[in-house]
């Protein structure tokens, strides 16, 4: 089963402890880049984070968010005596009224008045049992919009497939009529300058002739390797892994199959076809392209 290398999952986790949140994505890469933004306390979770990144993915740069936040607490808070005091005695003696009185919630809003302060963090290792099925449920979501991607893509490149085939077809087909009709016309030319200039040819020199040719444009060879590759092609994309560098490595092949037998044909029909091909192919390439 094709996987594509883009995809999206979340999940989120709410109690009266915390809310755990998790954002996976993730773009085209020929290799696989994993890049993770954590909540400052959880920095050391990034390995554990990789690990399960690396069991669900092989190419793609993969981004994780993770954000753990936890409810606000009164212990949390605290006022800075010092500093409030000192704001009131310098607010009283710019005033020169000692007994100048400011409004506490103007002074509450002055920096370094109201200090926040978290108790220690716990162990995030202590914590990794509780968050882990959080990520692992994004993941899921994450695999699953990767594999309805991939299937879509999966029935688009066997359409394309079945395409070449029948261009293919159509090559095999006109391979043989190809040599006939080199030799006809041939015959004609021989058999006009005959008749206008009463020179003689030898039969043998004629069928010489023709075999040189037949053995020049013979294109029967590239037509049993690329049918090949296109059984090897659909076995990949039915296949129950994603295999999107063998895909690469067919396809290529099969580019240099077409290639050699639209330098060798000499003919309007083949041509037209190989050129069809080549269409499909650069259609063909631009997909798996996102395949994993």
């Amino acid at each position: 089963m094709l996987l594509s290398m883009t995809g999206h999952g979340e999940a989120r986790l709410q109690d009266d402890r915390w809310t755990v949140e998790v954002d996976v994505r993730a773009v085209n890469n020929r290799h696989l880049k994993f890049i993770c933004r954590l909540s400052d306390a959880y920095a050391a979770l990034e390995p554990e984070l990789e690990r399960a990144v690396r069991e669900t993915a092989r190419r793609g740069t993969i981004q994780l968010n993770l954000r753990v936040e936890r409810p606000r607490r009164a212990e949390d808070y605290r006022l800075n005596v010092v500093a409030l005091t000192s704001f009131r005695d310098q607010l009283a003696a710019i005033s020169g009224d000692h007994a100048f009185n400011v409004p506490l919630t103007d002074l509450l809003v002055l920096p370094g008045v109201v200090e926040e302060r978290r108790g220690p963090s716990a162990d995030p290792h202590a914590d990794w049992p509780a968050i882990e099925p959080v990520v692992r449920e994004a993941l899921a979501k994450f695999q699953k919009s990767r594999g309805d991607e991939g299937r879509a893509m999966a029935d688009e490149l066997l359409d394309l497939g079945r395409s070449i085939a029948d261009h293919l077809t159509e090559i095999k087909q006109r391979g043989p009529e190809v040599v006939s009709g080199y030799r006809d016309r041939l015959s004609e030319r021989i058999k006009a300058l005959i008749a206008e200039r009463g020179v003689t040819l030898e039969a043998k020199d004629l069928i010489r002739e023709v075999a040189i040719f037949a053995e020049r444009s013979d294109i029967a060879e590239e037509v049993v390797r690329l049918e090949a590759h296109l059984a090897q092609y659909r076995e990949l994309i039915e296949g129950p892994e994603s295999a999107g560098r063998k895909l690469e490595f067919v396809v290529q092949e099969m580019g240099r199959e077409v290639n050699t037998i639209g330098s060798k044909a000499g003919d309007v029909t083949i041509s037209r076809a190989v050129v069809e091909i080549k269409g499909q192919l650069e259609k063909v390439r631009e997909l798996i392209q996102n395949v994993e």
